[in-house]
């Protein structure tokens, strides 16, 4: 099915039944039921052709979402869920991103439980204490913004008091990130020294379903005087295949994490610094060649606007691979292993125009490290509250292939996205 006609055929279509949107009452049923949503054509092509892939095509769906609230007493129910058809994989496919019910224990507790997307943390697309579920297939491939942050079942206690609020995360079963498979672009694989495609695609075994194995993660938060404070522990895994068993099949290495962040208005703009301590639970002598090693990742960032409606953002992120001797030494793949201090700088240009109809937005990534990079620029046109427009691209680049940016060399792409709005 090709989806390059549905660009043509939707906005015409629902220009045609607007007085049905119009008419019927999405706003709030008798139930006390709010219903929204949106529907969306997506298309991206590569801009160069990837040997291990036939498929140019990186994005050609259509999604249609569905958004409730319910109210049933002091209970609020919500539901996000995607239908879509995804023309590269040939599949209809459903989401559900958001089915959760919240409520209060008493004064101070709120619980929310069920299926739902969750963060903390704060770096701009760099994850240090952010250790819930990525999808970056999605993101690669010029899906929304959204969809980098991926839904997990879980169960999710905030208690707010005086000297301190504290959350706690129970993912029962671990969700790991969504993952380069080989399906939509092709990764790096230092069994095979260069990059693959396996057919069908990859998908490394996840860990036993326990309740030792379940995630835990805890932040505990305050904000003094326009500081926002936090503390970060978490326990369960890595959320990539990064270990390899003795027959050398990927796994999920086990992961626990302790962190800190610090966020704070600067002069013009917003100051934030964050650190985090991996602990590789597996190889705390740092010897195992086949599990990673623990790591110290560092953050700082500052975002201000220079001009009316115009805002930068620049960060700062370095990981210190510890025991990194001891690494090298024992690597079945000492030439594919990280240097002992990966740096990366980012960027972020946002600039908005006739009032906010026209934003330009530019996100690079660099890595003097790696020497490798990721650019992403996106224009987005808002036609009204209904319809808008979305294009972009997802450029990289690097000198090896064995770098994160640089695996993904023959992926770059051009995507565009129409969205109605319900």
């Amino acid at each position: 099915m090709n989806l390059w006609p549905l660009l043509l055929v939707i906005p015409t279509i629902v220009f045609a039944q607007e007085d049905m949107w119009h008419d019927d009452d999405w706003g709030e049923e008798d139930s006390g039921t709010v219903w929204s949503g949106f529907v969306e054509a997506g298309l991206g092509t590569r801009l160069d052709s990837d040997p291990l892939l036939d498929d140019r095509k990186t994005l050609e769906e259509l999604r249609l979402r569905i958004e409730a609230e319910w109210r049933p007493g002091n209970t609020t129910v919500t539901l996000k869920a995607d239908g879509i058809y995804d023309a590269v994989e040939d599949d209809w496919n459903a989401e559900v991103r958001d089915l959760t019910a919240a409520f209060s224990l008493g004064k101070n507790v709120d619980v929310r439980a069920g299926r739902q997307v969750q963060t903390w943390g704060t770096g701009d697309l760099v994850f240090l204490n952010d250790l819930f579920p990525k999808d970056f297939v999605s993101f690669f491939a010029g899906r929304d913004d959204e969809y980098l942050k991926a839904p997990g079942n879980a169960i999710r206690l905030t208690r707010y008091s005086d000297p301190v609020n504290v959350d706690f995360a129970w993912t029962p079963l671990f969700e790991p990130d969504v993952y380069l498979s080989g399906e939509r672009f092709s990764f790096f694989s230092p069994l095979a020294g260069g990059n693959v495609a396996p057919t069908p695609p990859f998908e490394a075994a996840e860990p036993n379903e326990s309740f030792s194995n379940g995630e835990f993660a805890l932040r505990l938060f305050r904000t003094v005087a326009g500081r926002e404070y936090a503390l970060y522990a978490y326990r369960g895994f890595f959320k990539q295949p990064t270990a390899f068993t003795a027959s050398l099949e990927p796994i999920f290495a086990p992961l626990a994490s302790l962190g800190a962040s610090l966020r704070r208005p600067l002069g013009p703009g917003l100051f934030n610094i964050e650190v985090s301590y991996y602990v590789s639970r597996d190889d705390r002598s740092g010897t195992d060649s086949l599990v990673p090693n623990d790591q110290l990742r560092f953050l700082v960032g500052f975002e201000w606007e220079a001009k009316p409606n115009f805002t930068v953002g620049m960060q700062y992120y370095v990981e210190s691979t510890l025991d990194y001797n001891g690494l090298i030494q024992n690597s079945p793949f000492p030439g594919f292993e990280p240097d002992r201090n990966r740096h990366l700088l980012t960027n972020r240009l946002t600039y908005r125009a006739g009032r906010d109809k026209h934003t330009w937005s530019l996100f690079t990534f660099f890595s003097p490290s790696d020497h490798d990079f990721y650019i992403r620029p996106v224009y987005t046109y808002r036609h009204d509250d209904h319809w808008s427009l979305i294009a972009g691209g997802n450029l990289f680049g690097g000198r090896d292939r064995n770098t994160f940016f640089g695996q993904l060399a023959d992926s770059s792409n051009a995507y565009v996205r129409v969205r109605y709005h319900y």
